[in-house]
């Protein structure tokens, strides 16, 4: 062996040996986390309209989710919209910083799986009195000091921190599945406001024809009744379908310019004037095909339900933080370098130092407060457990229901394209029998309000029947994609 102490030895090469074995030695340690177990999601086993509403086999090669929202939407106006919203939306920003804030606190939580090493240099000059040391001689002494430090590094032989590490690695990956979720949500509000723009949109010229065509009337009948061939109740009974039409085209302006403000609320931004004309409802070309798949298919691509079970994840690793807490906390303290009492021989042979300070603590009495916090984490553990199967329940029944609605909307839009068929052709004969004098004027009138009620249907069935394949398509987990091909790269 080297004639050189042990305490004469480099500290750097000691100090990096000592970490070295600390860091295995909590390696080594055991966690107190329960196993964790996905709970059952408890819903049926498959979508029972799932084929005949989405005209697509139940377990398709390409999942809703992974459709591109350019692809699903083929409005290029609305594609635009979308685009901006996702770029200047306020609620997503929010998300995504979010998603940055808990990224950092993890990253704290880890670095405390390693230990803190420093270093630091001191100098102190020091006068004694004479009266106060043996000599009976005023004292001058200097020391000075220069080393590596670790302080206060808790061997994780129980498994607490890196049980805390976990909980904030699971609550990290929550948010971010907390802004995939936010982004689908955003994609679907978008679209769905901007359908109700469009509704209101052909309500208003809708009302703007009918009121055209009342008016018509009107001074048709006033020329009449001026010339005596008509009673005076002609003339008010169309008088009143004027101001009828006039009310509703009030009305539906209103309607619009808050359907608009509300559509420039969730992009963030005033509408640039140079989007593309608006598709009408009747062309708007949405992907109608969506393969629904299979309920558990949600749990791998909902970021609810995803985020649910990162949630519940960090709650069970929380169990894990709270358990160690009953056991000893063994901490290490350590420093070393050089000392002297001159500033120039810090570095001369024989100056070397060290020092080493293991602290192990029992709790023995703690008021309770160890059970306490067990318990906490325990029944916060059976709260994620309970929200994580809410929120599968909630997202089955968002695709059951839309589901159901999509053969019945198509059914009842044929319908309505019927009835305003024969309600046209029943106005025109009505018209024409007043016209020729054979029916009196309450005929007529009657025929221009049902043609009216079936044509606002239409519109109402149409709006209802794509907001519904949006919510569908956000409730299969779409949205979150900007393109199909190639399984695109998401949105950033």
């Amino acid at each position: 062996m080297n004639s050189q102490s042990a305490s004469q030895q480099p500290f750097p090469r000691r100090i990096a040996v000592l970490a070295a074995l600390a860091i295995l030695a909590a390696a080594g340690g055991c966690t107190m986390a329960p196993n964790y177990e996905q709970p059952d999601a408890q819903v049926p086993a498959t979508f029972a309209r799932a084929s005949a509403a989405t005209g697509a086999p139940a377990s398709p090669a390409l999942a809703a989710a992974d459709i591109g929202w350019r692809d699903f939407f083929d409005d290029e106006r609305l594609r635009r919209i979308i685009a901006l919203g996702l770029e200047n939306n306020r609620d997503l920003r929010v998300a995504a910083l979010r998603v940055e804030q808990v990224r950092a606190q993890y990253q704290i939580e880890r670095s405390s799986l390693f230990p803190d090493i420093g270093a630091s240099g001191s100098g102190t000059r020091q006068r004694t009195p004479g009266d106060l040391n043996s000599s009976g001689q005023a004292v001058t002494s200097s020391q000075y000091s220069v080393g590596l430090g670790v302080t206060s590094y808790e061997l994780d032989f129980f498994g607490r921190v890196r049980s805390l590490k976990d909980a904030a690695l699971e609550t990290y990956l929550a948010t971010e599945e907390g802004r995939r979720s936010a982004q689908l949500a955003l994609v679907a509000s978008i679209a769905t406001q901007y359908i109700l723009e469009r509704s209101t949109d052909e309500q208003l010229a809708l009302v703007r024809e009918t009121l055209k065509l009342v008016e018509d009337s009107y001074n048709l009948v006033k020329r009449r009744y001026e010339a005596g061939t008509v009673s005076e109740l002609d003339l008010r009974t169309a008088e009143t379908q004027v101001f009828a039409a006039q009310a509703s085209l009030a009305e539906y302006t209103r309607q619009r310019a808050l359907a608009e403000n509300a559509l420039m609320l969730l992009v963030g931004a005033p509408l640039p004037a140079d989007l593309p004309p608006p598709v009408p409802l009747g062309s708007q070309g949405l992907r109608a095909g969506l393969p629904a798949g299979l309920p558990s298919d949600l749990l791998a691509r909902r970021p609810d339900i995803l985020q649910a079970e990162h949630a519940l994840r960090s709650a069970n690793a929380s169990i894990g933080a709270a358990r160690a807490n009953f056991f000893p906390s063994i901490t290490l303290t350590a420093f070393g370098g050089t000392a002297s009492a001159e500033l120039d021989g810090l570095f001369k042979s024989g100056s070397g130092m060290w020092s080493f300070s293991p602290t192990i603590t029992l709790p023995l009495f703690t008021g309770g407060r160890n059970r306490a916090v067990l318990k906490s984490a325990q029944a916060a553990q059976q709260i994620t457990v309970a929200q994580y199967e809410m929120a599968v329940q909630t997202a089955f029944r968002e695709v059951a229901d839309a589901l159901a609605s999509r053969e019945l909307l198509a059914v009842q839009i044929t319908a309505q394209e019927n009835r305003v068929a024969a309600e046209q052709r029943r106005y025109d004969l009505s018209d024409l029998r007043y016209q020729q004098g054979v029916d009196n004027y309450l005929t007529v009138l009657s025929a221009q309000q049902n043609l009216f009620s079936a044509q606002q249907g239409l519109i109402q069935a149409r709006f209802a029947d794509l907001s519904n394949l949006v919510g569908l398509y956000k409730a299969l987990g779409g949205g979150w994609l900007e393109t199909t091909a190639g399984q695109a790269v998401a949105n950033k």
